[in-house]
């Protein structure tokens, strides 16, 4: 809860504006500060999401944590894999990446050290409920996995897009939910936790879904804004932030 509670006021703070320094806003000072000395891309990603890959195989290492069912196992195996991908895949494969300020990827530390734990007791404590394997936990990882899947191959092409720049500038991201949204790749990432919580249905599934929601709804809206500014009548007027005709 303290970590859900953090992300709604993180978002009420994106939502007045204020933009998370990062990536392409590396360079803003939110709240008028500095937000630590600069960190390569590439170093960045690997320490701040290493945390929920390495937690929850610590954990496993325990006595008395081991999935109690079937179900359990395959979700804890999703949430695995895709920080396997974050930490150790995603890294190597970014191109000119910007430097991340010291205290965001702090940040972002903590909030994967916590949930890594979080999502490991939820799924193989020795508290742990069993998960069934229903109708809601097949939808669910099925949804899941199409968030990943959707959220891969966004990434993919802005990466590709990136690349195909002789000087490195931004370029209208097309194809995909591109066509619909500026932030395809945060839309996928929603569906995929959103999807996992579906088929968990623990208090800790739910609180990290929500807390996705709560960090990467505000960043669809910046990137959208962004993308309005930089290229005005070059971007596609129908297309918006985060869900397709909607917002």
């Amino acid at each position: 809860w303290i970590l859900l509670a953090s992300m709604a006021l993180s978002a009420c703070a994106l939502a007045r504006g204020t933009v998370a320094p990062y990536g392409r806003y590396a360079a803003v000072k939110s709240f008028g500060v500095s937000w630590g000395a600069p960190i390569p891309g590439r170093l960045a990603w690997c320490v701040q999401e290493l945390p929920s890959l390495l937690v929850p195989l610590l954990c496993l290492c325990r006595r008395g944590w081991r999935a109690p069912a079937a179900g359990n196992g395959w979700l804890l195996f999703f949430f695995l894999a895709h920080y396997f991908n974050r930490a150790l895949v995603y890294p190597l494969r970014i191109r000119g990446g910007k430097p991340t300020p010291l205290y965001v990827a702090a940040a972002a530390f903590g909030f994967t050290l916590v949930n890594g734990y979080l999502q490991a007791g939820g799924l193989a404590s020795p508290w742990a409920a069993a998960v069934d394997v229903d109708a809601f936990f097949v939808a669910g990882l099925a949804a899941a996995a199409l968030g990943a899947y959707g959220n891969a191959w966004h990434d993919d092409a802005l990466r590709k897009l990136r690349a195909s720049s002789t000087d490195g500038s931004y370029k209208i991201p097309k194809g995909g939910l591109y066509e619909y949204v500026s932030g395809a790749n945060f839309l996928c990432e929603i569906l995929e936790w959103g999807g996992f919580a579906c088929a968990a249905r623990t208090t800790a599934s739910w609180v990290f879904a929500a807390c996705v929601v709560l960090n990467l709804g505000p960043r669809a809206l910046h990137h959208h804004a962004w993308y309005r500014e930089k290229f005005g009548s070059e971007y596609p007027a129908g297309r918006k932030a985060l869900l397709p005709w909607v917002l």
